[in-house]
């Protein structure tokens, strides 16, 4: 379960990369947002190459790559008369780089990436079909990038409503669930000082109740590990400067959240069958 968190999605390549070097490897990958780029890489090649693969792709990252600066840049690119403020064939050349399957279903493990109907506001999940298509539509961050069209729906980004997918690994049968979040557990918002900032919170507000709530309310039999993001939601979305950083962040974050487990009745080394990311 990958959730989504822009820039700090560097920090789930960290956290990929220890839970393979302790053999644990998912039966089924659900992914929102830049959750679903990190998840449709790993999905395709679920091992320390790929992602090591994934760390140089992340590594190499600028800012301009994705978001390129226009004429109009800053405040002024929000109000043109357009889709979005950036195009988005950066992104879909990062999306590209990262995987080498042509459909979804055809990943070495299942995978499901979200995307936000705009056409009636549902939840739209994609299992099948065009890889690159289905992944820059739940990336599609609204205003940011321009909605996708999938079989006459008109999708952005998954993260707008269910950014940390529990209840669709629990439809799907899992039981073990290992959710890498891009942020902190529990979120604290600052007070916010301008009218972009308060809508900025209140959108993370919203996000992150529901998570808390499907939390909260597992059925019996499920069991969740949550691996922290760590920070705090940032609208510097070109920022990419952290990514080393987080990407150590990301392994040492496992590291502790599994250590804690040795000598108790939990076996994380060995997952169920139907564990899912």
């Amino acid at each position: 379960m990958l959730a989504g968190g822009g820039s700090r999605g560097a920090v789930q390549v960290g956290m990929l990369e220890e839970l393979i070097r302790r053999g644990i490897r998912a039966d089924r990958v659900f992914g929102a947002s830049v959750g679903a780029i990190n998840g449709a890489s790993y999905a395709g090649n679920p091992t320390l190459e790929g992602i090591e693969r994934m760390a140089i792709i992340w590594r190499d990252l600028k800012g301009t790559d994705i978001f390129p600066r226009g004429t109009f840049d800053g405040p002024w690119a929000f109000l043109q008369k357009r889709a979005a403020v950036h195009a988005n064939s950066g992104l879909r050349a990062i999306i590209e780089a990262g995987i080498d399957y042509e459909n979804l279903e055809d990943s070495s493990i299942p995978i499901e990436v979200v995307a936000t109907s705009l056409t009636d506001g549902r939840e739209r999940w994609i299992g099948h079909g065009r890889a690159v298509e289905a992944i820059l539509a739940s990336s599609a961050i609204p205003s940011i990038f321009p909605p996708v069209s999938i079989d006459d729906d008109v999708l952005v980004d998954g993260g707008v409503v269910n950014n940390v997918p529990i209840s669709r690994a629990i439809v799907a049968g899992c039981d073990r669930i290992y959710v890498l979040l891009c942020g902190p557990l529990h979120y604290h918002p600052r007070p916010p000082r301008r009218p972009a900032e308060a809508a900025l919170t209140a959108f993370f507000v919203a996000i992150h109740a529901r998570f808390m709530r499907e939390l909260a309310s597992l059925p019996p039999g499920v069991e969740v590990v949550v691996f922290s993001g760590g920070g705090e939601p940032s609208g510097q979305y070109r920022d990419f400067s952290a990514t080393a950083t987080l990407i150590e962040e990301g392994r040492a974050e496992v590291a502790d959240v599994l250590d804690r487990y040795v000598g108790t009745s939990h076996d994380l080394a060995h997952p169920a069958p139907s564990a899912s990311l």
